[in-house]
Protein backbone atom coordinates (compact mmCIF):
# COMPACT_ATOMS: atom_id res chain seq x y z
CA UNK A 1 0.00 0.00 0.00
CA UNK A 2 1.62 3.27 -0.92
CA UNK A 3 1.19 5.27 2.06
CA UNK A 4 -0.03 8.65 0.41
CA UNK A 5 -3.22 6.70 -1.28
CA UNK A 6 -6.34 6.76 0.14
CA UNK A 7 -6.85 2.67 -0.47
CA UNK A 8 -7.63 0.42 2.08
CA UNK A 9 -5.73 -2.45 1.23
CA UNK A 10 -2.52 -3.67 2.87
CA UNK A 11 1.33 -4.01 1.94
CA UNK A 12 2.72 -7.61 1.20
CA UNK A 13 5.83 -6.10 2.51
CA UNK A 14 4.55 -4.86 5.94
CA UNK A 15 3.44 -6.82 9.46
CA UNK A 16 0.04 -7.24 9.95
CA UNK A 17 -0.17 -5.00 12.61
CA UNK A 18 1.63 -2.78 10.42
CA UNK A 19 -1.17 -3.37 7.93
CA UNK A 20 -3.93 -2.94 10.59
CA UNK A 21 -2.58 0.63 11.47
CA UNK A 22 -2.93 1.99 7.61
CA UNK A 23 -5.99 0.72 7.42
CA UNK A 24 -7.51 1.85 10.77
CA UNK A 25 -5.93 4.99 9.80
CA UNK A 26 -8.50 5.08 7.27
CA UNK A 27 -11.43 3.64 8.94
CA UNK A 28 -11.21 6.78 11.85
CA UNK A 29 -10.97 9.41 9.70
CA UNK A 30 -8.31 11.51 8.62
CA UNK A 31 -7.65 14.12 5.85
CA UNK A 32 -4.66 14.50 3.48
CA UNK A 33 -3.37 18.08 3.35
CA UNK A 34 -2.65 18.15 -0.44
CA UNK A 35 -6.88 17.50 -0.83
CA UNK A 36 -7.29 20.72 0.95
CA UNK A 37 -7.91 24.02 -0.56
CA UNK A 38 -5.20 26.68 0.55
CA UNK A 39 -5.97 28.31 2.69
CA UNK A 40 -7.91 25.98 5.32
CA UNK A 41 -8.45 26.41 8.53
CA UNK A 42 -8.33 23.43 11.29
CA UNK A 43 -9.44 22.38 14.72
CA UNK A 44 -7.50 19.53 15.74
CA UNK A 45 -8.47 17.94 19.35
CA UNK A 46 -5.91 15.92 20.98
CA UNK A 47 -5.71 14.72 24.27
CA UNK A 48 -4.10 17.45 25.99
CA UNK A 49 -4.28 20.41 23.55
CA UNK A 50 -6.68 21.85 21.02
CA UNK A 51 -4.41 22.96 17.85
CA UNK A 52 -5.38 25.51 15.25
CA UNK A 53 -3.67 24.67 12.34
CA UNK A 54 -4.01 26.97 8.58
CA UNK A 55 -2.78 24.82 5.51
CA UNK A 56 -0.79 26.86 3.74
CA UNK A 57 1.01 24.57 0.84
CA UNK A 58 2.14 20.94 0.44
CA UNK A 59 3.64 20.45 4.28
CA UNK A 60 3.40 24.08 5.22
CA UNK A 61 1.16 25.80 7.64
CA UNK A 62 0.89 27.75 10.98
CA UNK A 63 0.06 26.11 13.79
CA UNK A 64 -0.80 27.52 17.49
CA UNK A 65 -2.30 25.79 20.51
CA UNK A 66 -0.14 24.62 22.59
CA UNK A 67 1.39 26.80 25.88
CA UNK A 68 4.97 25.88 25.08
CA UNK A 69 5.75 25.26 21.11
CA UNK A 70 3.44 27.81 19.64
CA UNK A 71 1.09 29.63 22.14
CA UNK A 72 0.87 31.92 18.80
CA UNK A 73 0.90 31.24 15.26
CA UNK A 74 3.85 29.63 14.01
CA UNK A 75 4.92 28.92 10.52
CA UNK A 76 5.67 25.32 10.68
CA UNK A 77 6.17 22.28 7.95
CA UNK A 78 3.74 19.54 8.77
CA UNK A 79 5.29 15.97 8.50
CA UNK A 80 2.00 13.95 8.87
CA UNK A 81 1.13 11.50 11.29
CA UNK A 82 2.67 8.42 13.43
CA UNK A 83 0.96 5.99 15.85
CA UNK A 84 3.61 7.20 18.16
CA UNK A 85 6.86 4.96 16.74
CA UNK A 86 8.82 5.72 13.53
CA UNK A 87 6.48 5.10 10.91
CA UNK A 88 4.89 8.21 9.32
CA UNK A 89 1.83 8.22 7.38
CA UNK A 90 3.06 11.63 5.31
CA UNK A 91 0.79 14.70 5.38
CA UNK A 92 -1.65 12.90 6.88
CA UNK A 93 -3.74 14.33 9.58
CA UNK A 94 -5.75 11.06 11.13
CA UNK A 95 -7.75 10.25 14.30
CA UNK A 96 -6.24 8.25 16.59
CA UNK A 97 -2.58 9.15 15.19
CA UNK A 98 -0.05 11.75 16.74
CA UNK A 99 0.72 14.89 14.84
CA UNK A 100 4.63 15.79 14.18
CA UNK A 101 5.44 18.97 13.21
CA UNK A 102 8.81 20.83 12.33
CA UNK A 103 9.18 23.88 14.26
CA UNK A 104 11.90 26.44 13.22
CA UNK A 105 13.50 27.00 16.60
CA UNK A 106 13.68 22.86 17.88
CA UNK A 107 15.67 20.76 16.28
CA UNK A 108 13.69 17.58 16.71
CA UNK A 109 9.96 17.09 15.29
CA UNK A 110 7.39 17.80 17.70
CA UNK A 111 4.87 15.71 18.16
CA UNK A 112 1.57 15.67 19.40
CA UNK A 113 -0.58 13.27 21.94
CA UNK A 114 -3.21 11.27 19.95
CA UNK A 115 -5.40 13.17 18.02
CA UNK A 116 -9.31 13.02 18.98
CA UNK A 117 -11.30 15.23 16.76
CA UNK A 118 -10.84 17.33 13.63
CA UNK A 119 -12.45 19.65 12.02
CA UNK A 120 -12.56 22.11 9.07
CA UNK A 121 -13.59 25.58 9.78
CA UNK A 122 -15.78 27.92 7.84
CA UNK A 123 -13.60 29.37 5.26
CA UNK A 124 -13.17 33.18 5.56
CA UNK A 125 -12.72 35.82 2.77
CA UNK A 126 -10.04 37.89 4.61
CA UNK A 127 -6.26 37.23 4.12
CA UNK A 128 -5.04 34.78 6.83
CA UNK A 129 -3.44 36.43 9.65
CA UNK A 130 -2.79 35.30 13.45
CA UNK A 131 -6.01 37.11 14.48
CA UNK A 132 -7.72 34.95 11.40
CA UNK A 133 -6.59 32.45 13.02
CA UNK A 134 -7.39 33.11 16.22
CA UNK A 135 -11.55 33.71 15.43
CA UNK A 136 -12.14 29.77 14.82
CA UNK A 137 -13.62 28.47 18.11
Amino acid sequence: MDLETSTLVGHPNLSDQVNHQIVQSEVEGGVFLRDLPKPTVLKIWTQHHCYTVVVLGESAALISGHPQYCPQPVPVAISGSTWGGSMLKRRFVGRGMRLEFRHPEYRTPIITSSIQEIEECPHSPQPVNAEAVSRCN
